[in-house]
């Protein structure tokens, strides 16, 4: 699977967690040059409190398109140190 946004390859890898049909790539198949902390958080009832990246690719931004849970519930432990992608990122094959 790849994450591609702004034409460049955000994430890359074979190894993806489906959750709620969202792709979670492993931390470390993302490429950190492209992404930015954000101080955006959300809550979800199972899963937890999520975290934000925003992307910054050839001078520009897409704010929050990236999340990532650094410490899931128990029910979502499969996602622990993997991030997703939405707000116009291709998630292909």
């Amino acid at each position: 699977m790849k994450a591609i946004w702004n034409g460049k390859t955000i994430a890359e890898s074979n190894d993806t967690v489906v959750v709620e049909n969202n792709h979670y790539f492993p931390k470390e198949s993302v490429n950190a040059d492209y992404l930015s902390d954000s101080s955006t958080h959300t809550v979800c009832p199972w899963k937890g409190l999520a975290s934000y990246y925003s992307l910054s690719v050839d001078g520009k931004t897409n704010a929050d398109a990236a999340w990532y849970y650094p410490e899931p519930k128990s029910a979502a432990s499969q996602i622990k140190d993997r991030v997703a992608f939405w707000k116009g990122v291709q998630v292909v094959e």
